[in-house]
């Protein structure tokens, strides 16, 4: 077989047997699409060291590379793809090399490629006053089921932390009885998270005042088009410029997202004592790595040790 037969078949391997979102099993088909294109190799034994180095001076060189605009990657300020979105392309393809290894294919060992150094992961979080007036600012908005609906939206993800795909997934048969519910997050994992009184009685008071059939948790204002898909619930992007108009509203100058409120949550969690494990769980994180960034702006410890020793002389 060639690479485009096994491209398809390690394609519908991490779909099916691995589990992968759809939107995940896209990225990797455009990442190797582009790695094929590029070096034009057409059989396992081609992708070589030296092809490999090749397609990663022409990442980073392509100034613009209508290529990757395509592909809707993101260039730096500079003009050429940042260290991060490059290490996208070559995590895919150590992954497809790794298939391939397990299916007695030969190829070049995955271990040879080695990821490009990126920078210290930075934290987007607003400030406990800033977070209270974002998740009061709803209460400005006239229309009282848009104004029930941006509350429940933005207490919901406050108390729970998800991502803004898994509040888009969410139903409107929610048991608002309990503390918590199941959530099926990354990788097709089942976590548990929970529900704050503010975010429970915010969640009652909009679906006391829906009169539509859908089952969805959130869904458009009657009468206004605010999602892509109204017969459906709304979409992460519609979701992303809730946020951002109550950040405004708020007078908030940073960039605030959803994600930046999961970062709230995660701060909030462990600048109050919470044990990293069980911020990880609560996250869906499926790497303790990936929490850890947050100790960085959350260790009591060391603002306690600077306090009381810093310039005591």
């Amino acid at each position: 077989m060639n690479l485009l037969d096994y491209k398809r078949q390690f394609l519908e391997y991490i779909e099916i047997e691995k589990g992968r979102s759809v939107k995940t099993v896209e990225s990797y088909d455009r990442y190797l699409t582009l790695f094929l294109n590029q070096t034009k190799v057409t059989q396992p034994k081609d992708i070589t060291n030296e092809k490999v180095r090749e397609f990663r001076l022409w990442l980073n060189r392509r100034p613009g590379a209508k290529a990757y605009h395509l592909f809707g990657e993101a260039p730096t300020a500079g003009g050429t793809m940042s260290k991060k979105t490059q290490n996208y392309y070559l995590i895919a393809l150590r992954i497809f090399l790794k298939f391939l290894t397990r299916r007695g294919v030969t190829s070049l060992p995955a271990d040879n490629i080695e990821l490009a150094k990126v920078g210290e992961r930075s934290i987007d979080v607003v400030s406990h006053e800033e977070l209270k007036r974002l998740l009061d600012a709803p209460n400005k908005e006239e229309n009282l089921e848009r104004r029930a609906r941006d509350k429940a939206i933005l207490e919901l993800l406050f108390s729970t932390g998800l991502r803004v795909a898994e509040l888009c997934s969410l139903t409107n048969d929610l048991d608002l009885q309990l503390d918590e519910f199941a959530i099926r997050g990354k990788g097709n994992k089942v976590r548990v998270v929970f529900l704050s009184d503010e975010a429970k009685k915010a969640v009652r008071e909009y679906l006391d005042l829906r009169k539509d059939m859908s089952s969805a948790l959130f869904v458009p204002v009657s009468g206004t088009t605010t999602s892509k898909i109204s017969n459906k619930g709304l979409d992460h992007r519609t979701i992303e410029r809730i946020v951002k108009r109550y950040a405004t509203i708020a007078g908030i100058s940073k960039k605030v997202t959803p994600h930046v409120i999961r970062h709230c949550f995660a701060t909030d969690l462990l600048s109050n004592g919470a044990d990293i494990r069980s911020v990880q769980a609560m996250l869906g994180h499926a790497n303790i790595s990936t929490t850890q960034i947050y100790t960085h702006v959350t260790d009591k410890h060391l603002r306690d040790i600077h306090k009381k020793f810093h310039n005591k002389s």
